[in-house]
């Protein structure tokens, strides 16, 4: 009986957490409608706003079609959330959260490098790693205290 209960009570953990991601997930298109409500609003048609509601709706595709919202690959992201991707990553990555000590910049270049060709574009890889003290000196002048 206690073994069906715990059975039972990871089962509901596991399904409060998928949930949790779901509604997590949906932050790609809330972004995008509200840059689209305030584009409106304005009564401009700007292309940095169009190039901005590219980023939010989509910085969570991956290369390989595996992300989300819409299951996008390669060249159907856009650029624009091609690099953002990558930034978001390596930003999270070397950032402490409440629930995980920053990772060195040479720990997260390693899985950036290894997310190339599934997570990330190999050209945005590429650029990142010709680039990568560039990244750790944003990284290390913007780090929480």
């Amino acid at each position: 009986e206690i073994m069906k209960t715990h059975t039972q009570i990871g089962h509901n953990a596991i399904a409060v957490a998928d949930l949790e991601f779901e509604i997590m997930k949906t932050h790609t298109q809330i972004g995008h409608n509200a840059i689209a409500v305030a584009e409106q609003a304005l009564g401009v048609d700007a292309s940095f706003l169009g190039c901005a509601m590219e980023i939010a709706l989509c910085h969570h595709e991956k290369w390989d079609g595996s992300g989300y919202p819409r299951g996008l690959r390669g060249d159907e992201i856009p650029i624009s959330a091609r690099l953002m991707a990558l930034a978001d990553v390596y930003d999270a990555l070397v950032s402490r959260r409440y629930y995980k000590a920053p990772h060195t910049h040479e720990e997260a270049a390693s899985m950036i490098r290894a997310g190339s060709g599934t997570h990330f574009d190999p050209d945005i890889v590429a650029a990142f790693a010709r680039n990568e003290a560039v990244f750790r000196a944003i990284a290390e002048r913007y780090a929480d205290p």
